[in-house]
């Protein structure tokens, strides 16, 4: 099967969560959902996109917060506590810095019009060009050889 690569979103406080996580990181869409994460296979890469620093929150970080890579196996319930047991794929993150996305509005292919960029990511978790995920991996400095690029 072909490597795939996503942008997922959630707010920063939430993916570096999953980042930071060890031994090795998680990833987790929709506020737990299960079926988004069945579209994930092993291997494909995976960049969060964080329109602001927490949960809710009304600052414009609109930043890429971590990228890695799917691992084998498929999606696992986690239990969080009081009653919250989201689903979750395990991934390996590169060694990369946050990025802001202003300076690649104009070059990523799916954002289709500059003026309404923000559109495609009310969507949660979408798949994006091999290009595009050069690109954000390039700006974030990250570790290209943990990313197969």
């Amino acid at each position: 099967m072909t490597q795939r690569n996503w942008i997922a979103v959630a707010s920063a406080e939430h993916a570096r969560r999953g980042r930071d996580h060890r031994p090795l990181g998680f990833m987790q869409v929709g506020h737990g959902k299960h079926a988004p994460l069945k579209r994930l296979s092993s291997g494909d890469r995976v960049a969060y996109y964080s329109p602001a620093t927490v949960f809710s929150g009304t600052d414009k970080l609109q930043s890429f917060v971590s990228i890695g890579v799917v691992q084998p196996g498929g999606p696992y319930e986690f239990d969080m506590g009081n009653g919250f047991v989201p689903w979750r794929r395990d991934v390996l993150y590169a060694a990369s810095h946050e990025t802001p996305i202003a300076p690649l509005i104009e070059r990523l292919a799916f954002i289709e019009n500059p003026k309404q960029w923000g559109y495609k990511f009310r969507f949660g978790m979408f798949d994006i060009t091999d290009g595009d995920m050069q690109l954000i991996a390039s700006a974030m400095k990250a570790d290209l050889k943990t990313l197969a690029l």
